[in-house]
This record gives structure tokens, C-alpha cells and sequence, in this order.
């Protein structure tokens, strides 16, 4: 970093620039510190002293030395402060601790029901959060703010949901400003599938840059990771796949009212509908994959066909995207490979080969803990970073 690099606060770099080297886990000396960032050793102690203090610094081993006492070296504390993460889906939020680097300290999941409108759920949010704080040992103080998922178009800068197709009663409700006033601290929110994609980037894809996550489950969605960061378009909307028309569903309805969506063809939901018409009963994903793996033909059929159809959505994303990896996540894909399956068929036989060779289609590793990693890696990458960490210091 040069000794020189502009800061808004005047200095060449601010404390929350120097903590930034430390975030990798590496501890350090005052004197590499100084050497990485160009910065006079007083200004670095002074930087150290400030971070100490606010305990996201902690000293740890003596580094190694030629002769008399040895350098003290500096590391990040994770524990200094914790995160609440909620991801609310469809049917079901899961809210949880977290460390600053992600790891889940206690969590709590429940059926809910969207219909009972923001104020109920969000109470359930700010209600477990207090449980889940006396139950790490953490005070109200030790929070240091609130990521949400919800199963819905959100745009991201106010923390509102816009014209949410499952969700009635919650258009433009200030998510943010409810639990703000309710737990004191700031709130981001975000669509739940693309907290997913954070979430299975930062645990199991960090050295893949370019990646999309797909979810599968009551609606389908998707979380596109361009160069290492999360895109969500100019107003949030990127990624909303389940709302392109497929070719063969044009007489079928969808609850955004068009016709044809891919949602209305291959959603769990969707599934679950065709399989109790046809004489199978099914009212969830959960009870589609129980079908399938207790060996039911029709089911894995379905599943397969809905690979497929995913497929020829994600063949387009392809050649538009390019990414290296395609993570297939939601309860839906807990049906062994037959989703997959159908989504290679396609994938693989409709794109360049240029655009495959490297492209790696697999299942979600993260699973459902996804959305709440990557809420909290949302917080944990806004507040510590370099002009919100001055600011806090």
C-alpha cells in the first residue's frame, strides 16, 4: 500500500485500512506493518493503539528473533463483536450468531408465515436475537449489526422489499429501520439467494471469482459473484431467473402474473402440484425429495425435467456470464443428482465449449446454513470496512 494513498479522514491511511491487512489471519509485527503500508512506525503504533483498545486487535506470539527480546506480533479477534444473521425463506427463518469471520456461535430455526405481515416476523428476528445473545454469554453491546435475507426483490439501499410476490403486506416496509429501532444497531437486507451465493462463496468457492448460485425450492432464484463481489444490478434485481419465460410453459401461469415463468415449470412447488394431479400427494419440496428417494419413478422424473428446464435457463447465463462455477442449493436439490443431472444435460450440450471447459456444476456444500453465512459476511464486510471501521473507532 503506498505511503501515500488518499483516506476521506486526511490521513494516508486510515485505522480501518491498516486493520484490513490483518483480516487474513496472519499476525504481524508493528515494524511488517510498516513496511506493507509505507506508514511511519508511530503512526503504526498509534493505528495498533486505537484497535487494541477497541479489542478487534488482540497480541499474540512473539515473532521469532535474532537476539534480544523478541517483536510483539498483532492479530485479528474474531470474538470482539458478534453479527445476527436472518434468512427468511418462504416457509422457514433461521436466525443465528455469529463471529466476525462468519462461524455460527448458536442458532434457531421455525416455520413461518410471510402473510402474517413484517411486524410479526421481524419481532421473531429481534426476539431470538436476545435469546441467542444470552445463550453465547454476549451483552446487547457486542452487536455489531443485522443481516437479513428475504425471499423477495429487496432493494438493497433502503433494506426494502419491492412488490414481493409471496410475501403480502411487506412491499416497501423498512425492514432496516424496524429492527434499527427495535435492537439499536444497522441493518442491511438483501434477497435470501443472493446472501446464499455469499454465503457458499465465502465457505467453499473463495478462489473462484465468477460464480452463480441457484436456488431450488418453493421459487427458484439466483446469486451471481462477479470478480469476487456480489452483483445485484442497478437496483437489485439481478439474478432473478425463476421469472424467464421456458419455451414449452407458455400456458402455464405464475404467481408474478405472466405466463410460463420457469418457476411455474420446475419449482419445487411446481413439482409438488403435478405429482398430487397426478394422483401422488405433494404439497412441499421436502415431501418431492422424500418421494424421490424412497424410489418413486414419477417424482424422479419430475426432478429430472426440472434439471433440465434450470438447464436451459442457466445455458443463456453461460454464455452471458461465463462463470467457473454453477452451485445448485435449495431443498430441491437435496434429491441426489437427478436435478443436476438435468441441469448438465443441458448445460454441457448448449453452450460453447469455451464457455465449459473450466465450468464446474455442482451441489450447494453449505447447505442451509448458506443464507446466514452469507448475511453475515454482508455486515461483517460493510462495518469493517476501511471508512466504516474509522468511523466506529
Amino acid at each position: 500500500m503506498p505511503a501515500n494513498r488518499a483516506h476521506p479522514d486526511g490521513l494516508a491511511a486510515g485505522r480501518g485500512e491498516v486493520f484490513q491487512l490483518l483480516r487474513d489471519g496472519r499476525p504481524r509485527t508493528r515494524a511488517e506493518l510498516a513496511a506493507e503500508t509505507g506508514l511511519a512506525r508511530s503512526t503504526i503504533a498509534e493505528r495498533i493503539e486505537r484497535l487494541l483498545a477497541s479489542g478487534l486487535l488482540r497480541p499474540t506470539d512473539k515473532a521469532g528473533s535474532t537476539g534480544g527480546r523478541p517483536p510483539t506480533m498483532f492479530s485479528f479477534n474474531p470474538t470482539a463483536r458478534v453479527v445476527l444473521a436472518a434468512d427468511i425463506g418462504a416457509t422457514h427463518a433461521r436466525v443465528a450468531l455469529t463471529d466476525l469471520t462468519g462461524d455460527v456461535l448458536a442458532e434457531d430455526e421455525t416455520k413461518v408465515d410471510l402473510a402474517v405481515g413484517p411486524e410479526a416476523v421481524l419481532g421473531y428476528v429481534a426476539d431470538t436475537c436476545q435469546g441467542l445473545l444470552a445463550r453465547t454469554g454476549r451483552s446487547p453491546g457486542d452487536l455489531l449489526g443485522i443481516g437479513v435475507g428475504l425471499p423477495g426483490p429487496v432493494e438493497h439501499s433502503t433494506g426494502r422489499p419491492v412488490i414481493p410476490p409471496i410475501m403480502p403486506g411487506w412491499d416497501g416496509f423498512d425492514v432496516k429501520g424496524h429492527l434499527r429501532d427495535h435492537l439499536g444497531v444497522q441493518t442491511l437486507v438483501d434477497n435470501d439467494v443472493n446472501l446464499m451465493a455469499l454465503g457458499e462463496h465465502k465457505t467453499h468457492w473463495p478462489d473462484s471469482p465468477n460464480m452463480i448460485f441457484v436456488k431450488v425450492a418453493t421459487g427458484i432464484g439466483s446469486g451471481l459473484i462477479s470478480d469476487g463481489r456480489l452483483h445485484r444490478g442497478s437496483r437489485g434485481s439481478a439474478g432473478d431467473m425463476g421469472h424467464v419465460q421456458v419455451p414449452h410453459g407458455a400456458d402455464v401461469p405464475c404467481r408474478c402474473g405472466n405466463l410460463g415463468c420457469l418457476e411455474a415449470v420446475a419449482s419445487g412447488a411446481a413439482i409438488a402440484a403435478r405429482l398430487t394431479a397426478a394422483g401422488i400427494p405433494a404439497s412441499t419440496s421436502s415431501e418431492v425429495v422424500a418421494l424421490a428417494r424412497t424410489g418413486s419413478v414419477d417424482a424422479v422424473q419430475q426432478i429430472r425435467q426440472a434439471g433440465r428446464d434450470i438447464g436451459e435457463v442457466l445455458a443463456t447465463a453461460v454464455s452471458l456470464f461465463n462463470p467457473s462455477v454453477i452451485v445448485v442449493g435449495g431443498s430441491l436439490s437435496q434429491a441426489g443428482e437427478h436435478l443436476i443431472a438435468g441441469v448438465r444435460e443441458v448445460v454441457y450440450r448448449r453452450s460453447l465449449p469455451l464457455a465449459t471447459t473450466e465450468l464446474r456444476i455442482v451441489q450447494s456444500r453449505a447447505g442451509n446454513r448458506a443464507g446466514v453465512v452469507g448475511a453475515a459476511t454482508m455486515v461483517i464486510d460493510h462495518a469493517l470496512s476501511p471508512v466504516q471501521l474509522d468511523a466506529l473507532l
